[in-house]
């Protein structure tokens, strides 16, 4: 039996995923305001075979302290996510685009258009990366409204998903004749009802845009809390999720799958895809000194920022960074990410300032240094025991750290039958041999056996 293919995603990012990549002599400063620094990531993933570039996005400036907010993430002062995605889905061919909107501070008819309009503008190219806006500093930008309590966003993501879903159900577009002789444009069945009356939401319909080759955008969930899960288990095409270790990455596996199943859905039909921080190097040795260049770069205050981020929006002010971490309220925020960070900081006897380090690499994603070798080989372990249908790459630099990737381990993984050989055509739900929504079927599939 052949190897089973995996999907290969890549995060677009400004000078790289390293808190301080933009420090970096490799990278480009100002390429969170460089339309062609997206552009040529993604056609650089496309033309080594990735399926997904992923835009990620965020609706405010992370709360912060003073001296810190002037140096923290570069990826907070860029692109709104489908406005970046349009650029970049009407530069490439054939990879898909996974963009983020949030359910907390949008209505489904105005994200179902745009969506959709991506969708016909790609070819059938685009996925929204459904996230329920968890800080308060986004919430602050923002008329008083939704109840911003953990539960309360997922029951209002749960009902915004089910609704645009509706929305882009609209139209039959077999039932569009455009017959110039007749003077008919669509036939009378071509509509389907809407009349969409939720708690939190209304919408009569019909959408005002035709459904793309793929039927719908792809549906793609970030979130891993028990809410986040069940979402997921519910809507999801794809999950990207944040696991440090393949023990962990089993069993999330493992319990999307079960959740799916008893939410009466095919758990084949759902990809599962962590996060992989590669550092690269010839040998060990140099993949090390790459890492600790990195590390050398952090700014303290900067890495301690984003692990209050992280950690749910709390406040270290006046913890001992030399000691360990205290115990935290449960986050109503990112609340899967707290407890991953906090059980790490637990299993290795991390300090919250070790702990910080840490985060301003891989942010809690699987990290992994070393040879390609050994990479691809554990890459491979992943994927055969069970724990991932594939991976999102977040590479420390843009655009060496992927460069490298492609250079050096996608080869690898091709050679043991877990790639195909290069770019394959057709929708995205197509190259990910999920299920066809459409009634044009597209002319591709991929083998996942």
């Amino acid at each position: 039996m052949s190897p089973r293919k995996i999907v290969l995603g890549t995060i677009l990012y400004p000078s790289g995923h390293h808190v301080a990549a933009w420090r970096h002599p490799s990278t480009q400063v100002d390429a969170n305001i460089d339309v062609t620094h997206y552009i040529d990531a993604a056609r650089a993933a496309e033309a080594a075979g990735f399926e997904i570039a992923f835009i990620s996005d965020r609706l405010g400036v992370p709360k912060s302290r003073a001296e810190a907010l002037r140096r923290v993430d570069e990826w907070s002062h860029g692109f709104e996510a489908l406005t970046l995605a349009a650029a970049v889905a009407t530069a490439t061919k054939t990879i898909g685009v996974v963009a983020t909107a949030s359910t907390t501070f949008n209505e489904p008819y105005n994200l179902a258009r745009q969506l959709a309009s991506l969708d016909l503008i790609s070819n059938g190219r685009i996925g929204w990366n459904i996230v329920t806006s968890s800080l308060q500093p986004e919430s602050d930008n923002f008329n008083p409204g939704p109840d911003f309590d953990h539960a309360a966003r997922y029951a209002r993501a749960d009902e915004f998903v089910d609704a645009v879903q509706s929305l882009w159900q609209s139209w039959n577009p077999e039932g569009f004749v455009r017959d110039k002789e007749s003077g008919v444009f669509f036939e009378a069945d071509a509509v389907k009802s809407v009349d969409y009356q939720g708690q939190y939401f209304r919408s009569k319909g019909p959408l005002n845009i035709l459904p793309s080759r793929q039927g719908r955008p792809l549906l793609v969930q970030a979130g891993s809390s028990d809410a986040g899960k069940a979402l997921a288990a519910k809507t999801a095409d794809v999950v990207f999720t944040a696991q440090t270790d393949i023990v962990a990455a089993r069993g999330f596996y493992q319990d999307i799958r079960k959740r799916r199943a008893a939410a009466g859905r095919n758990a084949d039909d759902v990809l599962i895809l962590p996060g992989i921080f590669p550092v690269i190097g010839e040998t060990r040795s140099q993949a090390e000194d790459k890492y600790a260049e990195l590390q050398n770069l952090i700014q303290p205050d900067v890495a301690l920022a984003l692990l209050e981020t992280y950690l749910g929006d709390v406040d270290l002010s006046g913890v001992d960074i030399d000691g360990p971490l205290p115990d935290l309220p449960v986050s109503n925020s990112i609340r899967s990410r707290q407890a991953l960070l906090t059980d790490l900081a637990r299993k290795e006897a991390l300090s919250v300032g070790a702990l910080a380090r840490r985060v301003a690499g891989a942010r809690g994603h699987w990290q992994v240094i070393g040879t390609p070798e050994e990479i691809a080989g554990q890459i491979e372990d992943w994927a055969a025991s069970g724990a991932a249908d594939g991976f999102m790459l977040l590479p420390p630099t843009f655009p060496d750290g992927q460069d490298d990737f492609i250079r050096t381990v996608v080869p690898l993984l091709r050679e043991r039958g877990l790639l195909d050989a290069g770019p394959v055509s057709g929708s995205l739900r197509a190259r990910l041999g999920l299920p066809d929504l459409a009634r044009d079927r597209p002319d591709v599939t991929r083998n996942r056996a």
